[in-house]
């Protein structure tokens, strides 16, 4: 026996409306990360195709990782806002969930805890490969512009 939809039509269409909101956001964290990596590798071309004489290449791909580091930080809090927005839309019942009106995407709701930016910056997923990268291009400039 089929288990019975729990959800009326406009309901679905909005836990569709969410959920796209949910994939537009995890698709431009991952292009940030794209970006921050494109940028790094070229920095890093620059810096070889000088014969290593230019260290300043490497402090110059700090710059747009920070930069990135901070907007893909954005796209994963809103991200996790429209995640907690979608777990509370399709709960039937419980005492977490918040009152969450029909097509409404309150998104002021989800403010503290996991939803913080600060949560999210420091977050496993995000935080290594940019530390990754600015230490690197930080070190690699230092060490290589003492060098020569």
């Amino acid at each position: 026996m089929a288990e019975e939809n729990k959800f009326n039509d406009n309901e679905m269409k909005h836990l569709e409306f969410i959920q796209n909101a949910i994939s537009r956001l995890g698709a431009n964290s991952f292009q940030m990360k794209g970006w921050a990596i494109a940028i790094f590798a070229a920095a890093l071309a620059l810096f070889a195709a000088t014969g290593g004489v230019e260290a300043s290449y490497l402090f110059m791909a700090i710059i747009p990782a920070l930069l990135l580091w901070f907007l893909d930080a954005y796209y994963l809090q809103q991200e996790r806002k429209f995640r907690g927005i979608y777990d509370d839309v399709a709960q039937a019942s419980g005492e977490n969930k918040q009152d969450v009106q029909l097509f409404a995407m309150p998104l002021n709701l989800y403010a503290d805890g996991k939803y913080s930016y600060l949560n999210v910056f420091w977050s496993k997923t995000v935080w290594p490969l940019y530390l990754v990268m600015i230490a690197g291009g930080a070190i690699g400039g230092v060490i290589m512009h003492n060098i020569r």
